[in-house]
């Protein structure tokens, strides 16, 4: 019986993890980037979104303005590496945010693409140990 040995080495994970986390942080600071020059336009939009849910304007309108700032803001710091679980707590809330919305709406396609995020956000916060090439582990070593 063949029982092939399989073996993870450890720089291996921390450049799987490092490659992960720029392409999420790429990921999060476009969608900000794009945004925040018309943002007026993206609340616009979002408040359109729910016009027949009973939900007042300003309390979908609100949030829609920290959408693209948060966006952006986590997007820079995932691919500095600066401040990295702080960021991804961040961005969970803000998923916690969207999801809730969409399933207002009850678009489940994008709920479902929302989870897959989620998913990304799990596996790099719970390999926060492998985040090594980052600011953070710059500013670490740098303090011992």
């Amino acid at each position: 019986m063949y029982n092939p040995k399989v073996q993870l080495r450890n720089s291996d994970i921390v450049l799987a993890y490092t490659f992960l986390r720029l392409v999420f942080g790429i990921n999060m600071f476009v969608h900000g980037l794009v945004r925040l020059p018309n943002i007026s336009g993206f609340v616009d939009s979002q408040v359109g979104l729910y016009k027949d849910i009973a939900i007042p304007p300003l309390l979908i309108a609100g949030p829609a303005y920290l959408i693209p700032i948060v966006e952006f803001a986590v997007g820079i710091l995932l691919i500095l590496g600066l401040q990295t679980r702080k960021a991804l707590i961040a961005n969970f809330l803000l998923m916690m945010t969207l999801m809730f919305g969409v399933c207002l709406l009850q678009k489940w396609d994008i709920a479902g693409s929302q989870l897959i995020y989620n998913i990304i956000l799990f596996i790099l916060l719970a390999g926060c140990s492998f985040n090594l090439i980052s600011v953070d582990n710059w500013l670490s070593r740098r303090k011992s």
